[in-house]
């Protein structure tokens, strides 16, 4: 039996692509290595094994705005069905460049707040891809472990840094700062300049290795238990800030020119933004610079006007590509960065201080409670999307095992030098929009993320993009964690309750976001605290100053101490029961929505 007399079908219930005889209609004996040969034959030698039945044209046709298409729908390809080698490797670069903004954001943002040399931050940028691309496997597998629980979900579920570690390190940052971990120097004009700080790194990552068991004990907890400890209303509000804390703390800064010294004191190197050494340095808001960050941001909106479903997957790649052109073409880049940037690299190449600073322990512990409550809405929403059952033991197992290695990956990520690695929503978008929830584009999908880490250039030509580009676009990607937490509220009752309990968590949190050194000088009237209570104060500062951790830990005491609601309906119908089913398995709550 030749291979052109075999065609790919998948029969229910069987996950591995089976052959197919064309005249006897059995199925060819999967244990046999000769058959598996000749699968992997016709996979790569017919034009069937490339490309398959899909609608390529569709992927790549830009639409037009007000107009309707009546174009058929390619057809859905499941967890494990038969995949053309052409559309996994397609679809598995969408989901790798629809990734990138929110992979490259927090490294470039840590190195910025440290200080750290140019040869650092791009080394920290190749870790992050690099890191991303190996635990996103590990997420992909849905490993089999003891007494029926697994490791990773078996879905396409991507790992990236979350923001809410990101707020909370820059917080974490400050204190360091402050109190003396990381040196500054003083300018003759009295201003502060923080010196480079790369223990302050190492330190985030000691206590990030610590912390990671809390995630990893809360996985072998009920889903359902932790679904009532935080219901929508505080994954909602927790979401919401962690988005609006980012806009302000580092999208609309670096849009102005540079979120340093150039915004709060302009003076010596950084009178002008980003510095006085930068090829076309000018004064922080400068009408330049607005313009740049604007086109980005509106590049972004265009592509979704227009653009092919392949562009809109990836908008904000081309918002960073069309401000980058400009800009260069304008002389407003160094390529500096690009020149000295290694040409293949890898993890270690650069490595920190591993150390634990006893202030941050609270705060991280918070931001793993937090990254649970993420990884649980992003797993249903793949599962909803991957057109797998939400409801039921199968799916508990999954969200087990996708908090489980949530956990495992934020302890093995700090031993590759990236800060904690969580799921990610991104590829909840394009899985809807090229109809590919297929396991074989997830495995392309974490090739190219471990490629373009290794490919050491790559990371210097994100380094060398200017502060307003990267501010138009990361305003635009921090606004949409926002909305993504509005979305989560959307689907509370709103009773008079959960009104009471949203309004006191937001009386904490918007006041950090409009007063932010409100509670800096708390604990300033003690006078000689040992150093542990000293740090205790630490750790409470950073969790008062955090706005999302606050707020969080508000409604999270609140509701489970307010008495719920007794006005329930007699009857509840079918449809009714179903929506209440959605809303508590609730989707999409990823902080690294774009």
């Amino acid at each position: 039996m030749s291979s052109s007399s075999l065609h790919r079908t998948q029969p229910e219930g069987i996950d591995y692509p089976v052959l197919v005889d064309r005249v006897s209609k059995d199925p060819v004996d999967q244990g046999s290595f000769k058959r598996r040969i000749a699968f992997a034959k016709h996979k790569v030698t017919s034009k069937d094994g490339w490309l398959g039945d899909y609608d390529y044209a569709w992927l790549c046709i830009p639409s037009l705005p007000f107009s309707k298409s009546n174009r058929k729908l390619p057809p859905f390809y499941s967890l494990d069905a038969d995949l053309p080698l052409a559309l996994a490797i397609t679809s598995g670069l969408q989901h790798a460049l629809a990734m990138l903004a929110g992979l490259i954001t927090p490294p470039i943002i840590f190195a910025s707040a440290l200080n750290l040399d140019s040869a650092t931050s791009a080394y920290m940028i190749s870790a992050s891809l690099i890191g991303s691309g190996i635990l996103s496997l590990v997420q992909l597998s849905r490993t089999p472990l003891f007494g029926g629980y697994y490791l990773g979900t078996g879905l396409i579920s991507v790992v990236g840094t979350s923001f809410s570690t990101l707020s909370t390190a820059t917080a974490i940052f400050d204190a360091m700062y402050q109190d003396g971990t990381c040196s500054s120097t003083v300018g003759a004009d009295d201003t502060t300049i923080r010196n480079a700080c790369p223990d302050a790194y190492g330190k985030v990552l000691g206590t990030s290795i610590i912390c990671s068991f809390l995630e990893m004990f809360l996985a072998f907890i009920p889903p359902r238990i932790l679904k009532r400890i935080f219901p929508p209303l505080v994954t909602g509000t927790v979401v919401l800030l962690i988005g609006a804390s980012l806009v302000g703390s580092s999208g609309v800064p670096n849009w102005g020119g540079g979120a340093s010294n150039c915004e709060t004191a302009p003076t010596g190197i950084f009178a002008l933004c980003p510095t006085t050494l930068a090829p076309k340095p000018l004064p922080w808001g400068a009408p330049q610079f607005i313009g740049l960050g604007f086109l980005s941001f509106i590049s972004i909106v265009l592509t979704e006007m227009f653009g092919s479903p392949f562009l809109k997957n990836i908008s904000i790649i081309v918002g960073l590509a069309v401000g980058c052109i400009v800009s260069g073409a304008a002389g407003y880049i160094d390529g500096s960065s690009i020149t000295t940037a290694p040409s293949i690299t890898f993890l270690w190449v650069h490595t920190f201080k591993i150390g634990v600073y006893p202030p941050a322990i609270l705060p991280m512990l918070a931001v793993y409670v937090s990254t649970t409550m993420e990884a649980i809405g992003d797993i249903t929403a793949s599962a909803e999307l991957s057109r797998v059952d939400v409801r039921g033991v199968e799916f508990d197992s999954r969200v087990q095992g996708g908090v489980l290695s949530d956990g495992f990956g934020g302890f093995m990520s700090a031993l590759f030098t990236v800060a904690p690695l969580s799921v990610f929503a991104q590829n909840n978008g394009v899985i809807a929009m090229t109809r590919c929830a297929n396991r074989s584009a997830g495995r392309w999908c974490c090739a190219f993320l471990i490629l373009f880490g290794i490919l050491g250039k790559i990371s210097g030509v994100f380094l060398a993009i200017p502060n307003p580009v990267i501010g138009g676009v990361t305003t635009f990607l921090f606004a949409s964690v926002a909305v993504s937490g509005i979305r989560v509220l959307a689907l509370m009752d709103f009773t008079r309750r959960d009104r009471f309990i949203l309004a006191a968590a937001l009386s904490f949190g918007v006041g950090d976001l409009l007063v932010p050194n409100i509670f800096t000088e708390l604990f300033n009237g003690v006078k000689n605290p040992s150093s542990g209570l000293q740090g205790l104060f630490n750790s409470i500062t950073i969790i008062l100053s955090t706005p999302f951790l606050v707020a969080g830990i508000v409604a999270v005491i609140l509701n489970l101490l307010l008495p719920q609601e007794t006005d329930i309906p007699e009857a509840v119908s079918d449809e009714e029961s179903d929506l209440e089913g959605q809303k508590e398995g609730i989707s999409d709550v990823g902080t690294s929505a774009a």
